[in-house]
């Protein structure tokens, strides 16, 4: 079979003669054009190119298995002019993905998403900011935590039931808020509603979500049955955050998570090299992704609405637009942060640096907790504290609940399970319960009230904690002339 190449696709690209390229295979859609449902534009702005990306984001990828009649196929694109990207999606396509149930940790669910989502996905999804160091130390900081377990206990039973902000859920763990899960999934936040309601785990819905928040809790147990949480990054025009959080309080959501960490998005370099190839929507901020001379970096684009003047004379607002659902703020990283989020009032405060992504060298969360340990416990005392980045196991969130977390939040490896839909989420749940269990059994607690700082060996970090002991400073002055 003849293979064509891109100069013989490109020799057709007006109304009248119209070849396009859609997954390596090259389609003749003149006479297709026409009965487009979304008008002949839309193909005619990719005529004698690639449209891959562009159908692949409206249309299932079976639906070419039968084309209409006008959708003429004529022949594959020649292996050398495809792009690097395409070849690594047909790769994949003859490599589909292994069942499930195969699947027993985080690192699984990663590996078979970097190898069959596209590559613009996954570059959003792992990317994190400048030279990935943050994001590294995260996971490294809880590898350099011991146990020091008990044993001899009565184990037979463990049971990892808990509360956040007065909310029953099964696990001490909840889904972090991340965007536009439409990439990894069409059925994207829908799929972790429903997945989230059979395990029982809090789900905290994005600003940036790819489906509205009503679409999102029905797909669910529905409104009153679960318990979800709203992301909110605040938006420049304030009216339409009122708005947001009016539906979000309409539509059930228990709680409010403002992210305070993001008045602008870190460099993200993997993100920012391959451009956009067809734009992407929130459904909930409206915010659209796109390219610019700097790049395709999605968080930067698609964050360009986030007030960059919020602060903590702002809380008080926030109260008031959400109508008393807790206030939790996401983004804390220094005990001074804490102490000043408990002195205005809020009911909760997420230790994290954002999985890294945002400013490299901030510190992992679990370093922030130790510090709020050694200069103002009494914040333990005073709001629910909860860290997320570099959570991949069971051993992971017992480690923070023992040095007083009160939850854990898991973000990309839920994104990565979503490439299995519902079920991924549900699977995904259950391998980090297990983990839990195992971790609790093996320690000695059989309860999660029973967790305790003694539990755990923090020494090879306790030097690199900040103490409260600010540096002293000595302006330089240069020697006088004799």
């Amino acid at each position: 079979m003849y293979e064509y190449t891109l100069g013989d696709v490109a020799a057709h690209a007006n109304p009248k003669d119209c070849w396009i390229i859609v997954g390596g295979i090259v389609y003749d859609v003149t006479e297709f054009l026409p009965q487009h449902p979304g008008g002949a534009e839309i193909i005619l702005s990719y005529a004698g190119a690639d449209a891959t990306g562009a159908y692949e984001s409206f249309h299932p990828s079976s639906l070419l298995k039968t084309p209409p009649p006008e959708f003429k196929f004529l022949g594959p694109l020649s292996r050398s002019e495809l792009p690097i990207s395409q070849t690594l999606e047909l790769e994949a396509k003859r490599h589909p993905k292994p069942p499930l149930h195969t699947i027993i940790n985080t690192f699984d669910f990663e590996t078979i998403a970097e190898h069959t989502v596209t590559p613009k996905t996954w570059a959003f999804y792992s990317s994190a900011a400048t030279d990935l160091l943050s994001m590294k130390l995260n996971k490294k900081a809880f590898d350099q935590v011991l146990f020091r377990p008990r044993v001899m206990r009565n184990v037979k039973s463990a049971d990892t039931r808990t509360k956040i902000l007065g909310f029953d859920t099964g696990v001490p763990f909840f889904i972090a808020p991340t965007a536009m899960q439409g990439m990894a999934n069409p059925e994207g936040e829908k799929a972790v509603a429903k997945g989230a309601g059979e395990e029982n785990v809090i789900h905290i819905i994005s600003t940036n979500s790819s489906h509205p928040i009503a679409d999102i809790v029905s797909s669910g147990k529905g409104p009153g049955q679960q318990t979800h949480f709203l992301q909110l990054y605040v938006n420049t025009d304030r009216q339409k955050t009122s708005q947001l959080l009016a539906n979000a309080k309409a539509c059930g959501l228990r709680a409010v998570f403002v992210t305070v960490d993001a008045h602008v998005s870190g460099k993200r370099e993997a993100d920012e090299r391959l451009k956009v190839d067809v734009p992407v929507k929130s459904a909930v901020s409206g915010a659209v992704s796109h390219n610019d001379r700097k790049g395709g970096g999605m968080g930067r684009l698609m964050g360009l609405y986030i007030d960059r003047t919020l602060n903590w004379e702002d809380i008080a607002w926030i109260k008031s637009a959400a109508g008393g659902l807790p206030i939790v703020l996401k983004g804390i990283q220094t005990a001074a942060d804490a102490k000043l989020a408990v002195k205005y009032g809020v009911q909760g405060i997420v230790l994290s640096n954002h999985g890294g992504r945002n400013l490299d060298t901030s510190p992992p969360a679990l370093f922030t907790l130790l510090e709020i340990h050694k200069i103002c416990p009494e914040v333990f005392n005073s709001l629910e504290v909860y860290i997320d980045g570099g959570i991949r196991r069971g051993t992971d969130i017992f480690k923070a609940l023992c040095l007083g977390a009160t939850a854990v939040g898991v973000g990309r490896p839920y994104l990565y399970a979503l490439n299995y839909g519902a079920e991924g989420i549900a699977h995904l749940t259950q391998i980090l319960k297990d983990e839990l269990e195992t971790t609790m059994r093996m320690c000695g607690v059989t309860d999660l009230s029973e967790v305790h700082p003694g539990l755990v060996n923090t020494r090879k970090i306790d030097a690199l904690v900040e103490d409260g002991i600010e540096h002293s400073y000595v302006k330089w002055r240069p020697k006088s002339k004799i």
